[in-house]
């Protein structure tokens, strides 16, 4: 049984990587199940053994994009870094990721993108366990002192907004010429420097004006 398992894991994992293959080659939308069974030479009985209908496939290609996502979000937390660097890694290196996928095919990458888009319920549990991840790295942190006043979900999306570039795919494609890890690192230290809920003035008693 065990054997077959990973036989079955196997072929799923190729028809996967062929149908990444189309979808590079002709885009999301012409994505279809007789062109990946005749691309893996099998008939199309055989591939529904594997994926019932494209909405099984297409989960499929999302956990194999976001796969290495999630192994460096896993690697983080289970590190023994202090709650700061955990922040900092949490973000450069899933950045690092996607910038450089990126960089080496810009239209294979806005196709994924676009097919994310499309599909969106797919992907959904994906961006909930990041920010449930970085949920439990500002739990560590408000143990260490930071955030002061804040609730985790207020924070988390505090920080999603500062960080916006980084993590937002869209943002990411915009601005990718002026990112990179070292202007990161210093959006994360004035977060652990000064996000609270103190309140230093910036707000004001009297509405908007002019200075």
């Amino acid at each position: 049984m065990p054997r077959q398992h990973n036989d079955i894991e196997t072929e799923r994992e190729r028809l996967v990587r062929i149908a990444c293959a189309l979808i590079e080659e002709r885009g999301g939308q012409a994505l279809n199940m007789a062109d990946v069974a005749a691309r893996a030479g099998i008939g199309a009985p055989q591939l529904s053994r594997f994926f019932e209908c494209k909405e099984s496939l297409l989960e499929a290609i999302a956990e194999y994009w976001f796969r290495p996502k999630v192994a460096v979000m896993e690697e983080v937390i289970a590190s023994d870094l202090p709650a700061r660097r955990k922040m900092y890694e949490f973000f450069a290196r899933r950045f690092v990721i996607m910038r450089d996928a990126y960089l080496r095919d810009p239209i294979a990458f806005k196709m994924y993108v676009q097919l994310g888009d499309e599909y969106f319920e797919q992907v959904r549990s994906y961006v909930d366990l990041a920010d449930h991840y970085q949920g439990v790295i500002i739990g560590e942190a408000m143990g260490e002192g930071y955030f002061a006043g804040l609730e985790i979900d207020e924070t988390i999306s505090l920080v999603n907004q500062m960080v916006a570039p980084y993590c937002s795919i869209p943002l990411m494609m915009q601005a990718v010429e002026r990112l990179n890890e070292d202007k990161l690192a210093r959006i994360i230290d004035a977060m652990f420097d000064g996000l609270s809920a103190q309140d230093r003035g910036a707000k004001g008693l009297a509405g908007l004006r002019a200075a």
